[in-house]
């Protein structure tokens, strides 16, 4: 569907070199942001940026439908090669890079159904609360269709496969205080070992049982205590917790169950402990309609015997939250396999980049049929 032409294909790698080469965090991708109005503005997208947050949103064409297609933006914090830095290690760069291919491939079209097209650039994915914000900017409130796109690692599908939606789980990030007081390690009997607390946490929560046909898990995921005098016992202590879920009403059941252990280690230890809710992922809310809309594209582009049964899995994007807080959405992410080893947020994350030509092709056929579609019910 895509011209295959070499300019066209140069394009599309040189702007995933820079997007990948150039990681932001989130909340802080204001040179992304830049660099993607400035490529909306060249192909003749009218442009939205937002005075409060980073992010941007091109539209082409006029009328109804209106049909959107997102793209994550910002990268993770990590450390590479004994350094800790800003890394695009989950596959927003080659998002980008995807969503930018499908502006250029029906910018290259002689006619396009009428209706619009929008391009949604949106920070902050990995904090959980960037597409919380574009819904607050009434980005989606016109939407008929929205589309996504993530890369899968090989574990789930090789490239050459994709499957028409993914079923994420609810995630939840949990930062956590205890404090109390400091004492001398020769009089232990004089205060509470915050560090004793933290492994009482971790032991209890490993108690905690949702019913066993419900994928979910919670871990500990970093812990601080102490400094560099080994003889005080330290009273006070920072951590982090990862809840998941497949679904939302998982999530509050672990939840819940969470904060009742930190309340009965509060009153045992006499410390205490607060949580505070970093970032809460929804659950997948996937609609038939757009899901078999692009499970025809993926036929269409790889053949049947290549599109795979809807991914289901633990990991969570904040995609979700669109449908959710506006259900008037018939929304489906695309699960494109690429060979993407050795998996996602893995430091040093690879994957085929000839499948982003891949995915560019089935998110323009979706995007074309939604809107050929579009106009047949108008004629009815």
């Amino acid at each position: 569907m895509i011209s295959n032409h070499t300019e066209f294909r140069d394009k599309i790698l040189n702007i995933f070199n820079y997007l990948h080469t150039h990681p932001e965090l989130s909340w802080k991708e204001e040179g992304t942001t830049k660099y993607i109005k400035q490529m909306l503005e060249a192909n003749g997208c009218h442009v939205r940026t937002f005075a409060g947050c980073t992010g941007v949103v091109g539209d082409i064409g006029q009328g109804k439908p209106v049909v959107a297609v997102r793209a994550d933006m910002d990268a993770l914090w990590q450390e590479v090669d004994g350094e800790f830095r800003e890394n695009h290690s989950c596959g927003h760069d080659a998002h980008m890079a995807i969503v930018l291919g499908v502006l250029f491939a029906i910018k290259q079209m002689d006619t396009l159904h009428k209706g619009t097209i929008r391009f949604i650039f949106q920070p902050a994915e990995e904090k959980g609360t960037g597409a919380l914000k574009m819904v607050e900017e009434k980005v989606v409130d016109d939407v008929d269709f929205l589309y996504g796109v993530h890369l899968r690692p090989i574990q789930e599908m090789a490239k050459g496969q994709a499957a028409p939606a993914i079923n994420h789980g609810a995630a939840r990030f949990i930062k956590g205080t205890i404090r109390g007081e400091d004492s001398h390690g020769a009089r232990p009997h004089l205060s509470t070992n915050a560090i004793q607390v933290g492994a009482d946490f971790v032991h209890h929560l490993q108690g905690i049982h949702l019913d066993p046909l419900l994928p979910y898990s919670i871990k500990m995921t970093s812990f601080h205590a102490g400094g560099e005098s080994t003889n005080i016992i330290p009273g006070n202590a920072n951590f982090s917790l990862d809840l998941r879920a497949q679904t939302n009403k998982g999530m509050e059941q672990l939840a819940s169950q969470t904060e009742n252990i930190a309340r009965a280690l509060e009153a045992l230890y006499k410390v205490k402990i607060n949580l505070e809710t970093g970032a809460n992922i929804a659950a997948a809310e996937v609609n038939g309609e757009a899901q078999s809309v692009m499970e025809e594209a993926i036929s269409s582009v790889l053949g049947a015997e290549n599109v795979t049964a809807p991914l289901v899995t633990s990991g969570g994007d904040d995609f979700h939250f669109y449908t959710i807080k506006r259900p008037h959405l018939k929304a489906t992410m695309l699960g494109l396999g690429c060979n993407l080893q050795p998996g996602l947020h893995h430091p040093n994350m690879t994957f085929d980049r000839e499948a982003m030509f891949i995915g560019i092709n089935i998110l323009t056929k979706a995007i074309l049929s939604t809107l050929e579609k579009g106009d047949s019910n108008k004629d009815d």
